[in-house]
């Protein structure tokens, strides 16, 4: 299993790693992934147009960050879902990453009603106090909201709509696959597949939608993720088989944890991580993203 990830410029020496932290410390890691590995990518802004922008949604403006290439005509469309650690340097190094591919990629920061995640210190507090007040049909309109921004921007193509989300974004991904049928594929990484109790504002898990999916989904998982089991993978694709869906896919890679395409995570795998990044531009392409 061997694939090239795009990392945008050359690995950078050890001896530049503080210089790097520097640079992205101010710019929102939440404190419980700190300090940054030394396998963190990053992606330069060369021949791109990246940055903040601003986003109407039926409640008022939330940010977002993305990236595209500065020169060309109408771009396919990538919509990249947080993890729950925010819209965070890493998640704007993918969407610059997906930029440099020839994508226009977008990330909304789809808990900016809740609360600054940046500011919390360990997961339980993430949940407590603002993961778990993020409702999905909240997520849903603003994701729409940025396709609409995307489209009237005149440099992307919403007919050629992809999602890609992590951990927390993976079941954002499989989710608005089923509320937004138009999406032409997407692709979840390590998103959780059955709900881990009743949650009123996440009314449904991927194993409940999988009935309603119609849209090519490709899932990419750790065989040793401990908050999610392979046993939890098996069931979504149970549910897969039992709905007739023949176009999704799951990938369960050996040994590998949670998050391991998060290259600035001690979690970060390399070799699942680059084959995930490969068959995903395999996916957009075959299914019309590209």
């Amino acid at each position: 299993m061997s694939a090239s990830v795009l990392r945008g410029r050359p690995p950078q020496p050890e001896n530049n790693l503080r210089d790097l932290l520097t640079a992205w410390l101010p710019q929102g890691f939440a404190k419980i992934v700190q300090p940054i590995a030394s396998t963190a990518i990053s992606t330069d802004t060369q021949g791109l147009v990246a940055g903040e922008v601003k986003i109407q949604t039926m409640t008022g403006a939330v940010p977002a960050y993305r990236a595209a290439p500065d020169k060309g005509g109408k771009l396919p469309l990538v919509l990249v879902v947080q993890e729950i650690f925010g819209v965070h340097e890493h998640i704007k190094d993918v969407c610059r990453r997906l930029a440099k591919l020839g994508y226009f990629a977008i990330a909304v920061d789809l808990y900016h009603r809740q609360g600054d995640v940046t500011r919390l210190t360990d997961n339980q507090e993430i949940f407590a106090k603002v993961v778990n007040h993020v409702p999905d049909s909240q997520v849903m309109s603003d994701l729409d909201a940025s396709v609409v921004y995307a489209a009237a921007t005149g440099k992307a193509d919403s007919s050629r709509l992809g999602i890609t989300g992590f951990c927390w974004g993976g079941r954002i991904t499989w989710t608005y696959c089923v509320h937004n049928p138009s999406v032409k594929a997407g692709v979840a990484w390590y998103g959780r597949l059955v709900a881990p109790s009743k949650a009123p504002l996440q009314p449904a898990y991927p194993v409940e939608l999988a009935p309603s999916l119609k849209v090519p989904v490709l899932g990419l998982y750790g065989g040793e993720d401990a908050s999610i089991p392979v046993a939890h993978v098996e069931q979504m694709r149970g549910a897969l088989t039992g709905a007739g869906n023949a176009t999704s896919e799951i990938v369960v890679y050996d040994g590998a944890p949670h998050a391991f395409y998060a290259d600035y995570r001690p979690n970060y795998r390399k070799e699942a991580a680059e084959d995930g990044w490969k068959r995903m531009q395999a996916w957009f392409k075959k299914h019309g993203v590209a």
